[in-house]
Formats: C-alpha cells, structure tokens, sequence
C-alpha cells in the first residue's frame, strides 16, 4: 500500500468574527497517499480556503491533527502573477530556495533552475525573463518548477487553471499528470469545476457547510485527457 503524505483527524477550524469564534470545519478526516490526485470540491463559502489554511499552518485556530509525512510541502495559487516576485528574473526566483536550502555554487544552481524549467516543458531561455513576460499558462509552468525544485512532493493546487483558457488548462492538467509519474508528486486539487476535476483525480472530497460530505473513487484507471 502506498504512504501517506497528508492525514487530516477530526479537525475543527475556526475563525473569530466580531470577537466570536465561528466554526468553519466540522470533524474533517481524510487521507492523501503516494501518488494521490485529491480533488477538493465546494461551493464559495464551504471551507475550501479555511482548509487549505490548515493543511500549511497559516491557522492557528483549530483542534484535530493534521500530520505531515512529506518535507516542504508548497502550494501552486490560481493567480501565478500575484505569487512570483514581478521584479525578479525566472532565474533568481527558481534559485532562491536553494540558496536557502542547499550550498550549491551560482553555476550549479543556474543549472537546476534550467533543468527544472525544462520539467515544466520550458526552455533555458526563459531563465533571464521576468514574470510579466510570459503568459498566464506559462507563469503557471514556472510556479510548479518552483515547487519541485524546493523539494516538495506534496502540492496543494488551489484552482490553478481558473485564469487560463480552455486549451492552456488542458496542457496544465496533462503537466499536472505527467510531474506526478516522473517526480513522485500527490497533490491536493482544489476546485469549484467537478468537470475539470473529473478529468485528474482519482479522488474527490466534496466540502459542504464544513463538512466532508462525499469521497469518490474512480474505478479503473485515471480518466485521460
């Protein structure tokens, strides 16, 4: 049986409004193992990004365990633009981490940083450009290099093809796929489109009220794009 990289036991979450404490997840339990694409699904309002909040230790108000089993667990946003550095080269943003992380001289580092653009199915060429430069699709590119190369195994995407059009999002999600085989990754995949969560995942949590209200499994083998 594969490992778990994620469990999440009887959480409660909760946010203070108006010095009241409001619950906004009720009894949340569910596991994501090797190899897992978790789809999370909700309507506005049903505790999508409080769960998210969670799962990274962004909230400090909530009872419940959630355990970690992989390193540097990184998120993938749904505006690329607003989370990579607009006045920092491709090149300086894929280094950063490991310049924190790792003594590897400038060479070798501008040499990772290549090599995982090319993971992501961009070239070297794109090392000396800046955000504002690429397209949305390719932003997005660029931020799950940047999650690879900070050594994660586990990602929690949240509605990372909301700001592409259709024909990007299916390169996106065929990427998505194609990084979970080759570097091992399980993701966490949140949604409000059932449809584009159909067409990845090979599970899927329906979040509503607070409440894990569904788990669905595929049978057979992960729908193709």
């Amino acid at each position: 049986m594969s490992e778990k990289v994620l469990e999440l036991e009887h959480v409660n979450a909760y946010y203070r409004e108006n010095r009241q404490r409001k619950q906004i997840l009720k009894d949340v339990t569910f596991s994501i193992y090797e190899g897992d694409i978790v789809g999370l699904v909700g309507a506005s309002g049903s505790g999508k990004s409080t769960l998210c909040k969670a799962v990274l230790g962004l909230l400090k108000e909530y009872d419940g365990e959630i355990r970690h089993f992989t390193n540097r667990p990184q998120m993938v946003f749904q505006d690329p633009f607003r989370s990579l550095n607009p006045r920092k080269t491709i090149g300086w943003i894929l280094e950063e981490p490991l310049k924190i992380h790792t003594r590897l001289s400038a060479k070798e580092r501008k040499e990772q940083a290549c090599k995982y653009l090319e993971k992501v199915h961009l070239s070297g060429e794109f090392y000396d450009r800046y955000p504002r430069e690429l397209s949305g699709g390719q932003r997005q590119r660029v931020s799950l290099a940047l999650a690879l190369i900070s050594g994660a195994k586990f990602i929690l995407a949240d509605e990372p093809l909301s700001a592409l059009d259709v024909t990007v999002q299916a390169q996106i999600l065929q990427l998505l796929k194609e990084l979970k085989d080759s570097e091992g990754v399980s993701y966490l995949f949140v949604s409000h489109d059932i449809d584009v969560v159909s067409m990845i995942c090979n599970r899927v949590l329906f979040l509503k009220d607070g409440h894990i209200t569904e788990i669905e499994r595929e049978q057979g083998k992960d729908a193709n794009l």
